[in-house]
């Protein structure tokens, strides 16, 4: 018998408001913890995905239910972005006062924000969780995180470790609740308008939903990177960067390169260092073989997602004897946009190779492709001319340049770049997101400032002849 909507919508209001109600009044016991607490808690919650036993268990279980990228490289992922984030929150403060700075009478104190909903995708269902989930603990907050369906079943197995250290702690287990089965968009919906924050990592679906919850809502964008290789780059350096970081986890990841550009003087060098790489150059019968069946219907068929080399070539029927052993495979491409599916993002170890006359043309088919899919989010550059670096940050509308790094290694933090570990990007205005910088535990607090009198002004109350004077003179005001 179906189920009227308004029924829907009763069952979805109940069982999330129980939810809430238990996150609540955890979160009010949290609100009193030490400093030493939150640390004690973030670690905590690390160790639940980082023991060994237990990281392979969840790498194993989210491959088997989710299809998708493989289990050694989801083992690494889990214990690399886990132990980077930890080693960014040691020490940094999360409880009480934040900073003091007597002259200027200024105090900052951190406090939680609250309960957090946490939407997280199935191309990472142990990481990104983990990750919010520990960034939430740092603040004194609950979280509730609302999985894809494939990613259920490895939220449900992560929950149970972190259950089992929160005991051992003596903290709360309902700080850390995931929405009861069945997940379904209606319960997703109202965990947003219900929560005090939305964290939203996935589909633009579920980030324009955030948005439009009513509730203060932190977004991440769609990711369509291309890599930019100049000619003075370093060929066979920049290959196996983009062959490590193309190849990884399937290309599960939203940083991994989905375009190369390469300037024409090195573009034939670069392909062939990238067949050394293990990657497998299509022909044109092949490629429009492979752009058939990998976008039926112009969407990205899900069979090929996050698949390996040769899974990909044998639902599109490819049958040469060098796809069988590839790493990935690359495609030429000559144009952007809805007529060229390959311009897009493919979330698999498929890789689109442009060639450009100079930089300058390589910078403006870069611009292309974010102006296509994956504005805000980042791109790689290979080169050894720094200033090239600057000038991509200064006119394309990224908020992130790479260079000369493997790519989906280096944009959510590393331990030889300066970026903070993450596994959510923000894009800023161009992405549609409200932040642009990797998501932290600075984004899961609220911060209270106590303001005082100055007792000597800093600086005089400015005359209308020093802040206007030189405007006046210049334009006869």
């Amino acid at each position: 018998m179906s189920v009227s909507k308004a029924g829907v919508e009763r069952d979805a209001r109940e069982v999330v408001g129980q939810v809430m109600e238990r996150a609540r009044a955890a979160q009010a016991l949290a609100d009193r913890w030490t400093q030493a607490q939150a640390d004690e808690a973030a670690v905590a919650a690390g160790w639940a995905i980082v023991e060994p036993a237990r990281n392979r268990a969840l790498a194993e279980l989210a491959v088997r239910d989710t299809g998708l990228g493989n289990v050694a490289d989801k083992i690494a992922k889990n214990r690399r972005k886990t132990m980077g984030l930890l080693r960014d929150l040691h020490g940094a403060r999360s409880v009480g006062i934040l900073s003091e700075d007597p002259e200027r009478g200024l105090i900052e104190i951190a406090r939680p924000v609250g309960v957090v909903a946490a939407i997280t995708p199935s191309t990472n269902p142990a990481a990104t969780p983990a990750n919010n989930i520990i960034n939430a603990l740092k603040g004194r907050n609950a979280v509730v995180l609302a999985p894809s369906p494939k990613g259920q079943s490895t939220l449900e197995l992560l929950l149970s470790f972190v259950h089992a250290e929160l005991d051992r702690i003596d903290a709360p287990r309902d700080l850390v609740q995931q929405l009861p089965s069945p997940v379904t968009r209606e319960r997703t919906f109202e965990l947003m308008r219900q929560a005090d924050l939305v964290v939203a990592t996935g589909s633009a679906t579920n980030v324009r939903a955030a948005y439009e919850s009513g509730t203060p809502a932190i977004g991440v964008g769609v990711g369509n990177v291309a890599v930019i290789v100049d000619e003075t780059a370093d060929v066979a350096d920049a290959a196996a960067k983009i062959a490590r970081s193309k190849t990884f986890d399937n290309a599960t990841s939203c940083s991994s390169e989905n375009s190369v550009v390469a300037v024409a003087g090195i573009a034939d060098a670069l392909l062939a260092a990238l067949a050394r790489e293990g990657g497998v150059l299509l022909d044109a019968a092949e490629t429009a073989q492979l752009s058939r069946a990998m976008f039926a219907g112009g969407k990205l068929a899900q069979a090929f997602v996050a698949q390996d080399t040769p899974t990909i070539a044998q639902h599109s029927g490819l049958t040469r004897a060098a796809l069988q052993s590839a790493r990935f495979l690359i495609v030429r491409e000559t144009g952007v946009g809805s007529d060229h599916p390959f311009s897009r993002e493919k979330l698999s170890p498929v890789l689109a190779f442009y060639e450009a006359a100079d930089f300058a043309a390589a910078r403006a088919r870069a611009t292309e492709l974010l102006r296509h899919q994956g504005a805000g989010h980042s791109i790689g550059l290979h080169t050894r001319e720094p200033s090239r670096a600057t000038e991509l940050g200064l006119t394309l509308p990224v908020c992130r340049v790479i260079v000369n790094q493997a790519h989906c290694f280096a944009t959510g933090g590393s331990f030889d770049n300066a970026l903070p570990f993450s596994l959510s990007m923000g894009c800023g205005t161009w992405g549609g997101n409200s932040i642009s910088d990797n998501l932290g535990y600075r984004h899961f607090l609220n911060i209270t400032r106590v303001v005082r009198t100055l007792a000597q002004p800093l600086v005089h109350e400015p005359t209308d002849a020093e802040l206007f004077g030189a405007y006046r003179t210049k334009h006869g005001v």
